[in-house]
Formats: structure tokens, C-alpha cells, sequence
């Protein structure tokens, strides 16, 4: 009997009360042939979305948080504040290499609107469907170019003596990449907040005190960001939460489907 046969008799035998197969010998991955191997199917299918969801928001937090602080570092507000990296090829080529995580931030927000997108199912808002995806679309973008016009400052200013930091051109690449990434970009960010906050509060998939907090977020956002040195580390940290939230539902909801469908399951057997 080969493996599949074996998993499918023995689960065949702990629904039958031991009694043998009632359909004879099937495989695992056989459609459903009553309504509990429907509903484990449906349940899995229903939980899987959010899971990954929790991880690619997770991951993608971790990454922008990382490479909005060392753009930051490596773009200062005034070029006399450039610090002895500007003479260090080791900390430049740091620098480089942390705005690399960039793009791979941006594959997994992507995945994370994927997923979110998936989890709404019949049940989205086209109106802010159509904001939550636009203004995530447009917030990748924006990043993509600042991290790209900083890398190309950076790799000039390894390229050429100390003096271009004070230039013309460098000022002008320096301001157009702190406005595209602590402006446009962030604001692009609050509209993704809001709009997200808005599908969870009428989908009721999130805890209302974490949509009021990306409101919140989502304001501050429209009319600090760019102001405020740092502000922009709202988004990464409130998507930090949303997927924490998310992956802690996801494992309760797991662990009450299991329960459900094998009463028995994470028992532990009587003395006896």
C-alpha cells in the first residue's frame, strides 16, 4: 500500500470509529465525499489568505523600516551634515547594499495587496478597492525612484571627490529624492491607510481600535510627513501591527476549525 493509500485508510478508519472505509480506498487528494471533508477544504482555503498576508506585511514593515532609516542616514537634510561616510567606502557600499532591500520591499507590500485584495473576495467596495490598490501601486513607484536617486548619489559621490556633495546637481538630486520619498510617497501612504482602514471597519476583518489608529496614522501622515524628520516610519510600523493582528487571528481561527473538525484533536488520552 503505497503512502497516499495508507494516510487515506487511516483517515478513513479515525472517522469510522476504527470500522474501516465506508467508500473503499481513496486517495487524500480524492474531491470531498461528504460534508466534513467540504468544510476542512473550505476552511483551509479561507485561512490560508490571511496567513500570508501576516508574513508578506511582516516582511515588507521589517524591510522599509530598515531602508527608510539608512536613506535617511545616507540623505541628510543639509549637505554639511553628511558625516565621514561621504569619505568611508565601506559605510557607502552599506549603504548600497541597504537600498537594495527596497525592491524587495516592494515585492512583498505587492503580495501583501494581493492577498488583502483575495481576503475581501464578493465582498469589496469597488471605490476603495480601486484607492487601495491605485494609491499602493503608486506608493511602490515612488519608492522605487528615491531609492534609485539615492543610489545614484551615492554611487557619485564614491565615484567623485568630497566636493560634489556641495554642488549644484547633487543638491538638486538630494532635494528631488527627499520630496518624491517623505512627500509624494508618504502621501500616497496615507490614502493607502485610509482606504485599508476603511474596507476593515466595513468587512469588519480588524479590531476598530487598529483602524482608528491608522486614521490616525493616515492624518498625520497628509499633513506632517515631510515636516517632521522620521514621521514617515508611521507606515511600516502601523502595517507591522495590521499583520500582527492578522497572523494572531489566523492561528486562533486555525486552532477552533481543527477543533471543530476533529473534536478530538490536541486531547490527551485518559490514564488509564
Amino acid at each position: 500500500m503505497d503512502t497516499k493509500r495508507w494516510w487515506a485508510a487511516t483517515r478513513d478508519e479515525r472517522r469510522t470509529g476504527g470500522k474501516g472505509s465506508s467508500s473503499g480506498s481513496t486517495y487524500r487528494d480524492d474531491p470531498p465525499q461528504n460534508a466534513l471533508d467540504t468544510e476542512i477544504i473550505a476552511a483551509g482555503q479561507a485561512l490560508r489568505a490571511p496567513g500570508a498576508a501576516a508574513v508578506s506585511g511582516i516582511v515588507f514593515s521589517l524591510l522599509l523600516s530598515a531602508s527608510l532609516i539608512l536613506i535617511r542616514l545616507a540623505m541628510p537634510a543639509s549637505p554639511r551634515d553628511a558625516g565621514v561616510w561621504l569619505s568611508n567606502p565601506a559605510q557607502k557600499n552599506a549603504i548600497l547594499a541597504a537600498l537594495t532591500l527596497v525592491p524587495f520591499a516592494g515585492v512583498a507590500f505587492l503580495w501583501f495587496i494581493g492577498v488583502v485584495r483575495d481576503r475581501m473576495g464578493s465582498r469589496e467596495d469597488r471605490l476603495f478597492a480601486s484607492v487601495f490598490l491605485g494609491s499602493g501601486l503608486l506608493f511602490i513607484a515612488m519608492m522605487f525612484v528615491a531609492s534609485a536617486m539615492a543610489a545614484g548619489l551615492v554611487i557619485g559621490l564614491a565615484s567623485e571627490s568630497r566636493q560634489l556633495a556641495t554642488s549644484d546637481a547633487w543638491q538638486l538630486g538630494r532635494a528631488i529624492t527627499f520630496v518624491v520619498m517623505t512627500t509624494y510617497a508618504m502621501r500616497m501612504a496615507a490614502v493607502f491607510m485610509i482606504s485599508t482602514a476603511s474596507i476593515a471597519l466595513r468587512l469588519v476583518i480588524m479590531p476598530r481600535w487598529i483602524v482608528i489608529i491608522g486614521y490616525a496614522c493616515a492624518l498625520v501622515l497628509l499633513f506632517v510627513a515631510g515636516v517632521v524628520p522620521w514621521i514617515e516610519l508611521l507606515f511600516p510600523a502601523w502595517v507591522l501591527l495590521v499583520s500582527i493582528n492578522l497572523l494572531m487571528t489566523t492561528r486562533r481561527a486555525t486552532t477552533a476549525a481543527t477543533r471543530h473538525a476533529w473534536p478530538g484533536a490536541g486531547r490527551r488520552p485518559a490514564p488509564g
